[in-house]
């Protein structure tokens, strides 16, 4: 689809397989460290060491605010990716928005960030690049990423550096909280400057925002503002936003000065969320048709996000998250199921013993999950902090803890079979990259999810259930 001119890699040997694969017959390849030995390429060193001419000028005059400036894939998380055209426009005019909303006094201007979301991804490569650029503020590259295994890098890089504000997915802060919680020095060194914290893509659990607040008040003796947003690649970054302090979880806020929201009734007091504004992609790189689909005759686009009110008599008091369009179904009664609503419901009854979960039922007589366990907080519940996965999702305290608290989720829920569960099952193995059911920025595809683990899936409802299957109802 993108046809690139140059391809960069750090290492030509390491990726001479997959650079034949491509079959980049007029492409040029930039290596860093051992040329492929069967391709042709240039050494970076030699490009850095070129001398600009008035080309680079010329080239640099020719911008206008039409001009693309990104093209940018979308992560996936629902289905597959897509190459969404990003303008010069689009980029300076959703940093605008931000210092519209935000106003900063002088001392406030230079925020130090340590962050690992990706700059292929719309959240870490123009909500926080771009902003660190207009503020002349530091950023400090995690290597890390909230994955088993690569957190620890992020807990290395927090001991050293204190940030005043920390953006991260509510997978990141599952991973994070544990740490803080056994290591008073690294809780400390967290909070010592900071001065906010962000959390974007998903609804932040309430149990873990409890959780963030009670280590803020141990190390500084107050409370802390944690923001949210929402938006899309196709919509720049953030296309609404928690621009004021709030207690409250899950909001995604209100759209900036530029942006207008459309909600079109989608029943239970939900609405369609559509976009409309400055900061909205023209389209997809060359793919017309799905340029067309993607907006309405009123020329607003489909994100494909539910939303709702806090308060349908008060809007400025913001908007709810309530789940992706795409990713809801209809059990066997015909009753829908709000994928993304039900998930936080469970994972944040189950506190805190589940980092992450797949929700399944279409087309079934009820509701099931597929859980990942948080790892840190399971093995400190069994007493074991060198239990493998497998120990730890077999364990009798952990299965008992699940069921007693989903049951106790399912009371709460006794009027709505759309969200109870009745029946859960713990997977020791990790969520995949490799295999789309996680994205680079640590989202879960429910789709991909589901058709991978399908065995599960169909564990979940046997006529009668295995050993592993927690039934709770």
């Amino acid at each position: 689809m993108l046809r690139p001119g140059i391809v960069f890699v750090q290492d030509g040997v390491a990726f001479e397989r997959a650079l034949q694969a491509l079959g980049l017959k007029e492409t040029r390849i930039v290596c860093v460290d051992r040329p492929p030995t069967s391709l042709t390429s240039v050494s970076f060193n030699e490009l850095a060491g070129a001398r600009p001419t008035s080309a680079v000028e010329d080239s640099i005059a020719k911008i206008t605010g039409d001009t693309v400036a990104k093209l940018m894939l979308t992560p996936g998380s629902t289905g597959m990716p897509k190459v969404v055209i990003n303008t010069q426009r689009m980029m300076c005019a959703n940093v605008t928005m931000g210092q519209q909303t935000i106003v900063r006094g002088p001392e406030e201007s230079r925020d130090v960030m340590l962050n690992w979301m990706p700059w292929s991804h719309v959240m870490g490569g123009n909500a926080v690049f771009n902003n660190v650029l207009a503020y002349g503020s530091e950023l400090y590259l995690d290597e890390g990423r909230p994955i088993p295994g690569m957190f620890d890098e992020t807990l290395r890089n927090l001991r050293e550096v204190s940030p005043t504000v920390y953006a991260s997915a509510p997978v990141g802060y599952a991973m994070l909280a544990p740490a803080l919680e056994s290591d008073d020095a690294l809780r400390d060194n967290f909070f010592k400057r900071m001065d906010r914290l962000i959390y974007g893509g998903a609804r932040l659990p309430d149990d873990l925002y409890d959780r963030m607040q009670a280590l803020a008040i141990r190390s500084t003796g107050q409370r802390i503002v944690f923001s949210s947003g929402w938006g899309a690649t196709e919509t720049t970054a953030l296309s609404t936003s928690t621009y004021w302090d709030t207690e409250r979880v899950g909001l995604i806020g209100l759209p900036p000065p530029g942006i207008e929201l459309k909600m079109a009734p989608a029943g239970g007091g939900k609405y369609e969320l559509r976009l409309r504004g400055v900061t909205v992609t023209p389209g997809y790189y060359r793919q017309p048709e799905l340029t067309r689909a993607a907006f309405d005759e009123e020329g607003c686009y489909r994100i494909g996000d539910l939303g709702a009110f806090v308060d349908e008599n008060d809007p400025s008091q913001g908007l709810l998250f309530s789940g992706r369009i795409a990713e809801d179904f209809k059990l066997l009664t015909g009753t829908f199921v709000h994928v993304g609503v039900l998930r936080v419901e469970a994972i944040a009854a189950a506190a805190p013993v589940i980092q992450d979960a797949l929700v399944a039922g279409q087309d079934r007589p009820f509701v099931g999950i597929l859980a990942w366990p948080a790892l840190e907080a399971c093995r400190r519940m069994i007493g074991d902090m060198t239990a493998t996965p497998e120990r730890v999702v077999a364990h009798p305290l952990i299965r008992d803890h699940v069921r007693d608290r989903l049951r106790a989720h399912n009371r709460e829920f006794a009027g709505s079979t759309s969200m109870r569960v009745a029946r859960a099952i713990l997977m020791g193995e990790p969520a995949s990259i490799d295999s789309g059911e996680l994205t680079d920025k640590g989202y879960i595809n429910q789709r991909a999810g589901l058709e991978r683990r399908s065995a599960f899936v169909a564990r979940i409802y046997a006529e009668t259930p295995d050993e592993d299957v927690i039934v709770v109802d």
